[in-house]
């Protein structure tokens, strides 16, 4: 999403709803005190949102419940609803807003599991793709889709229907407008070496309007694909479960060669549990502007990422017994392209 006369987007997008005052600038020191959810406190898969009608930042998240007793499996990270938090003063400070309300697709198996959702605004309203998954499972089976809703205002959700994408399991949408002036959906397939895959569209509102393309990122397992521009090119980073790796294109349309500095990887211990780094998860990349810079674009971007603080993050199926390592929280760091290599300054 983007601020007033901020740059650096994937293409034009429309212009934002009118506002009595200006949305305040994303700070990149946003989330220095980790954000927690009040209800579970385990917030996953962020993603930001401005919202230029309230003047505030709104932060979409899975709600995880970490807490929830008598749980066995993974029962924990299904019967999942979308949290939502609040900023207006650019991400130093959130406030729980609760969850919100009209994502659950008709004829879906309650309690309905919802999971990583990606906002994009889209002419003159947002649209959200979410997965969703029927009822509460203790492990990783089950039909999981793409569904598309609707929203002129950020709390009230229309239901649009979901993308065929040709695979009864695919997870963490996200979606861009790429060079070419058409709209991407890069999402994880779980039947296809749970790798990204692209579907294309240029009418992005429709979810029959997807066509399917094909494997994006091969290879290595991975999930939560994220697409932004930085610097004047392309990028993609997904979630390898040892950091965020990341991939350079020259139209986001394709074409995706892996980064060569560290092994392509960042975030690969921003934080320490027992002596052992903890990475960082599923995250979101946000351009970052300020009162200073005019359209020449941003030169940095707020990556927005959670963490389980109490476990290394490795592989869900190996935690360990002790229920603190289900626990997680949302922090931040900031992305700079230097001498045309991206990095990432943690705080």
């Amino acid at each position: 999403m983007s601020q007033p006369q901020q740059a650096e987007q994937l293409a034009p997008e429309a212009p934002a709803p009118a506002a009595s005052h200006a949305l305040p600038y994303l700070r990149p020191d946003a989330f220095t005190t980790p954000f927690r959810d009040p209800v579970w406190d385990g917030p996953t898969d962020p993603i930001l949102v401005a919202d230029h009608l309230a003047n505030e930042w709104a932060l979409f998240y899975t709600q995880r419940r970490a807490t929830a007793p008598g749980l066995t499996g993974v029962e924990w990270v299904h019967g999942t609803g979308i949290g939502v938090a609040r900023s207006s003063d650019g991400g130093a400070t959130w406030r729980y807003q609760g969850t919100a309300e009209g994502l659950i697709p008709p004829r879906t198996e309650l309690p309905a599991t919802l999971w990583a959702p990606d906002v994009v605004r889209i002419g003159d309203q947002w649209i959200m793709y979410l997965s969703v998954l029927g009822g509460r499972r203790t492990d990783w089976t089950g039909k999981a889709g793409i569904i598309q809703f609707a929203s002129r205002d950020l709390n009230h959700w229309e239901y649009l229907g979901p993308v065929d994408l040709d695979s009864p399991r695919v997870i963490d949408a996200a979606v861009a407008r790429c060079g070419d002036g058409r709209y991407r959906l890069w999402y994880k397939d779980e039947t296809r070496g749970s790798t990204t895959f692209s579907a294309v569209s240029d009418t992005p509102e429709d979810p029959a309007s997807w066509v399917l393309e094909g494997v994006a990122i091969p290879g290595r397992p991975h999930e939560g694909p994220k697409v932004f521009r930085l610097g004047g090119s392309y990028w993609m980073i997904v979630d390898e479960w040892r950091g965020q790796a990341v991939y350079r294109s020259g139209d986001a349309a394709g074409s995706w060669i892996r980064q060569e500095h560290r092994g392509g990887l960042i975030l690969t211990a921003p934080e320490s549990v027992d002596g052992r780094p903890v990475v960082g998860r599923h995250a979101d990349v946000v351009p970052l502007q300020s009162a200073e810079m005019h359209d020449g674009g941003a030169e940095r971007a707020l990556l927005v990422y959670f963490t389980h603080p109490h476990w290394g993050g490795e592989d869900i199926d190996t935690m360990a017994p002790d229920p603190r390592t289900h626990l997680s929280h949302v922090r931040a760091a900031v992305l700079e392209v230097r001498d045309g290599i991206l990095v990432c300054t943690e705080h």
